[in-house]
């Protein structure tokens, strides 16, 4: 190959033909050697650098300086120091950041003038005389929204009028999760809700001192129903007609009067959430709650006007020491991330702006009726809050009942020395109100038209697949902390043997079930009650513990003894984000299951039966863990005994969990930068 190297290549390197002749000379000598290959490799690598470098001395000229670097293969020389070089490469990576970040200042100010709209974008539309002008009927003779005034808005929506119509009642994390996992394209979508948006209720606590801002903890419920082409109604739930299929709501107009009318509808969910349980407490106006956004505003306002209040010369010092004294009641995770957060409130931020006598005076109690706070969380999580709160010199009184909250103090008993009922007050300025969920008076007026079939007086009852007891099948459905899933396996009894006792020719109530025959049972029972799989693990056991005649087989008390057995091991679901994000996203998915089935059901002429559990499984439960927050540290609650404690880097894993948990890419940007904000410039303490 280096033979083809002619006239051009040669004067380029300032060689004439006969120098470049004896360099291929020595550089073809190479090809004839086969058998030490080393070694004359070596030799004719030398011999042709030899004859170059002569040809060059010869012709008084050199190389360029790159051709000797490839031909030498030494290092190229260093002519500026490493400090130089540095300087160097540190400027040009500056230089190339300020040019990216600039790109992208110029790339977002591009962006945001394609935002605004110069013309106007009315336009002619087709609104339906019903939806303008809807038609009174049902028991109260109200106006029947049987048409949206946006059905018509867009083609899409045209296509979802005759599609079933899906009535969500509530915008909390139940229906959130149903909207984001439902197929736009199989319903008629309209959700009512009091509020137009969402509220991310685990990072409430932080709000009410300042940690967060609220707009950083709410989305648009509007946003998140356009993604499905949905209709929204800013209304409140008053009643149901279930016989008729209609909803009673009710608002407030321009002049402040309130209007009522019906929302029709094929499937309807429920999902409302709670209130907060008062436990029969007297004087609870006294105290704050925290269930809403604007609870959070109000205990802003108050712990910062108290603070404001106790700087005055002319507070008395018994009056600042009683403005400055923050009581919690109840030691669950509400109540115990607020006495945290509003600790680092007082901690951090206080000493910063207001005199330091008021740190000296303030004080914080924590209320619990039970041993622990945290109680539902393993006893090592527990142990360790305390140990932190006790740390801080937050002072927590377990085993104590609140009887009454007075404006300027709160009265509650704890058990003696000796076992008797002793009555403390507490001076205080700020009370918290934590204790527990209670029904709404909506499902407290559904509970009661539904009769014997809703026994609980704490929330509706539901079946396993999340439909409302005492209703038509497939109807209507309960989701969140409005609800609880029905653990009754001992009164399906009859279900389960039935088949068992007509392939037998008796009766249910006389069949004896073999150890083969009940662990076809057990699947059953598995089937229905998913929650209960935990507890038929050992079915060998079971059978021989409650085979009392020792006789092989179970008969029908011994089979409903063992049931009754499971079902008070069977706890309910927590009232939690998680249990009803859970619930939302198992309607959403098998709503989505029964409208792919519906085609064939209607060819086969299927109206009737449990079209649920023939579609889809039962809802299952999984506890993915609890976690809580204590005041620059946090706790996880994994579950099975397995849990995790720690200090700052477990808060920010705390945080990196309801960062990821946000419900929008906008919200996850505020919470960033929030938590900068109060890294750089602390806490906001102003209130208005």
């Amino acid at each position: 190959m280096l033979r083809r190297l002619h006239k051009a290549p040669a004067a380029r390197f300032g060689l004439n033909e006969a120098c470049a002749q004896r360099c291929l000379a020595g550089l073809s000598r190479k090809s004839n050697v086969s058998r030490h290959l080393l070694q004359a490799r070596t030799y004719h690598t030398h011999q042709w650098r030899t004859n170059l470098l002569s040809c060059q001395v010869q012709h008084g000229r050199l190389l360029p300086y790159e051709i000797r670097r490839a031909v030498s293969g030494k290092p190229l020389p260093q002519h500026r120091s490493r400090a130089l070089n540095f300087f160097y490469r540190s400027a040009a990576l500056f230089g190339g950041s300020i040019l990216v970040l600039g790109a992208g200042v110029i790339a977002f100010f591009l962006y945001d003038a394609t935002t605004y709209r110069e013309e106007p974008t009315r336009a002619e539309i087709q609104v339906s005389e019903m939806a303008l002008s809807p038609r009174r009927g049902g028991p109260k003779n109200l106006p029947i929204a049987e048409v949206q005034i946006d059905d018509d808005d867009s083609p899409e929506m045209q296509e979802k009028k005759n599609k079933p119509k899906l009535v969500i009642l509530g915008g909390g994390w139940g229906s959130v999760a149903l909207l984001k996992t439902l197929n736009p394209d199989n319903f008629h979508i309209t959700v009512v809700s009091p509020t137009n948006y969402f509220l991310f209720t685990p990072m409430l606590p932080s709000a009410t001192v300042g940690t967060l801002e609220f707009r950083s903890l709410v989305e648009p419920i509007r946003r998140i129903v356009t993604r499905v082409r949905g209709h929204f109604m800013r209304a409140t739930a008053e009643d149901i007609e279930f016989s008729e299929k209609l909803v009673e709501c009710s608002q407030r107009d321009s002049n402040g009067n309130e209007v009522r009318f019906y929302l029709p509808y094929d499937k309807l969910v429920i999902g409302v959430g709670s209130t907060t349980n008062p436990h029969g407490v007297k004087g609870l106006e006294n105290c704050h709650f925290l269930k809403d956004i604007d609870d959070a505003q109000k205990i802003r306002n108050h712990i910062l006007t108290n603070l404001e209040y106790a700087c005055l010369p002319t507070t008395p010092d018994e009056e600042r020491r009683r403005l400055l004294s923050f009581v919690v009641s109840g030691g669950g995770p509400t109540g115990v991330e607020f006495a945290a957060e509003l600790f680092d409130l007082l901690n951090e931020d206080l000493t910063a702006h207001f005199p330091k006598i008021l740190r000296n005076e303030i004080s914080v109690h924590l209320i619990q009726s039970r041993g622990h706070i945290l109680n539902t969380y393993d006893e090592a999580v527990s142990k360790y809050a305390e140990d932190r709160f006790s740390r801080d010199q937050v002072e927590i009184l377990t085993n104590s009942r609140v009887k009454e909250v007075q404006p300027d103090k709160i009265l509650f008993t704890q058990k003696g020395e000796n076992g008797e009922t002793v009555t403390k007050e507490l001076p205080m300025g700020f009370c918290l109100w934590s204790t527990g969920v209670s029904q709404t008076e909506f499902c407290k007026l559904i509970s009661a038209a539904l009769g014997d079939t809703q026994r609980n007086t704490h929330a509706l009852e539901t079946d396993t697949h999340l439909r409302l007891n005492g209703t038509p099948l497939g109807d209507v459905y309960a989701i969140g902390d409005c609800a609880t899933v029905q653990n009754n396996v001992a009164d399906h009894i009859v279900t389960f043997v039935r088949t068992l006792a007509w392939e037998k020719g008796k009766d249910p109530e006389n069949v004896h079930i073999s150890f083969k025959e009940w662990r076809d049972v057990a699947q059953k029972v598995r089937k229905r009650f998913p929650q209960a799989t935990d507890h038929l693990k050992r079915l060998d056991k079971l059978f021989a513990s409650y085979d009392k005649d020792q006789s092989g087989t179970l008969d029908f008390g011994e089979l409903r003894e063992l049931l009754m057995q499971i079902d008070s091991k069977l706890t309910s679901l927590p009232a939690t984000a998680q249990r009803a994000h859970q619930q939302g996203q198992y309607l959403g998915h098998k709503f989505n299951k029964m409208a792919e089935a519906l085609p064939g059901l209607q060819v086969n002429d299927v109206r009737d039966g449990d079209l649920d559990e023939a579609v889809y499984k039962a809802f299952e439960y999984h506890h993915l863990g609890s976690l809580a927050y204590i005041g620059n540290s946090a706790v996880f609650d994994l579950g099975g005994g397995w849990s995790v404690t720690g200090g700052l880097w477990a808060v920010y894993a705390w945080r990196g969990v309801y960062f990821a948990q946000s419900v929008s890419l906008r919200t996850r940007v505020l919470l960033a930068m929030d938590w900068a904000k109060r890294t750089l410039f602390g806490r906001d303490v102003m209130n208005w």
